[in-house]
């Protein structure tokens, strides 16, 4: 976005500000409790990434860089809940106020103007975080790492448990079959991949089976398949790790996983390299095997 267009919709956004917004309790998504907070902000990005933190959270990022979050907070003297905005990169934030609000606007310019294919690499704003950058792009585009994934249904970092523990999937996807689809990222060199693909490929094949995912609104009036999902394991290509080879030989025949390496300029586009497939087994070799063990 030009800095021009920015300044015209400073203005505007100083007047949706004046007004806090009382939050009613309900049965409600965390973007429809946020729409508002949502709608301020996209008057400044049309291409802001929205991402849930929790119930009573969410956050802004550009290409994977969060520059401001929405929260409830409680106003003063009241039980009632308000949305704020707080803004920064980094560990300083501050609550957006009519009084910063330029200062607002000149961050996400400079941001935006930084988080460019062809940007300033030596600026912090441009190296870091580029796992979410990639992220961004596959959001952006599923079908460049699997033609067979369908576009209008894919969600980047899904709560997904364990018992207890709760772990994010980088993104989740289905294909036009209804088969999901488990996409793991990484933009550096990290042995862990295939096991952290694994991890989050176990924990989704376990909502899956309990009918989880359109419970809490993921993948509206989609009819799954009742194969287990597909493990993609996507990385630049010069940065694999060895070892990945290796580990992914271990992996159950239950598992049909993909190595997915792309070229290494993906912040220009995803482009895949080369594409490694688990052998195919029959449904008959997975029971026995299953059964041996």
């Amino acid at each position: 976005m030009q800095s021009e267009t920015l300044a015209r919709t400073l203005q505007d956004f100083i007047s949706d500000s004046r007004n806090a917004v009382v939050i009613e309790d309900g049965a409600v998504t965390v973007r429809a409790r946020f729409e508002q907070s949502i709608a301020r902000i996209r008057k400044i990005c049309r291409d802001v990434e929205i991402g849930a933190i929790s119930t009573a959270e969410v956050a802004f990022r550009y290409r994977g860089l969060e520059f401001a979050r929405a929260r409830l907070t409680t106003e003063p003297g009241t039980f009632s809940n308000v949305q704020e905005i707080v803004f920064g990169v980094g560990p300083q934030e501050a609550p957006l106020a009519n009084q910063n609000a330029p200062e607002f606007v000149n961050l996400l310019r400079v941001l935006i103007e930084s988080r460019q294919s062809q940007g300033p690499r030596h600026q912090t704003l441009w190296r870091v975080h580029p796992e979410r950058w990639l992220e961004a792009l596959v959001l952006e585009d599923v079908t460049a790492i699997d033609g067979n994934l369908d576009t209008t249904q894919v969600y980047s970092q899904v709560p997904a448990f364990a018992a207890a523990d709760r772990a994010m999937v980088d993104v989740l996807g289905v294909t036009r079959a209804g088969q999901l689809a488990v996409i793991e990222l990484k933009a550096e060199e990290d042995i862990h991949l295939p096991l952290q693909g694994l991890d989050y490929w176990a924990r989704v094949k376990w909502h899956q089976a309990r009918n989880e995912f359109q419970k809490f609104g993921y993948f509206p009036d989609r009819q799954f398949s009742e194969e287990a999902p597909l493990l993609m394991l996507v990385a630049p290509a010069l940065h694999i790790h060895p070892a990945t080879d290796i580990l992914l030989h271990y992996l159950s025949p239950e598992i049909r996983w993909t190595l997915v390496g792309i070229d290494e300029r993906w912040r220009e586009a995803v482009r895949v390299v080369f594409r490694k497939r688990s052998a195919v087994r029959s449904p008959e070799y997975v029971t026995a095997q299953a059964g041996a063990g």
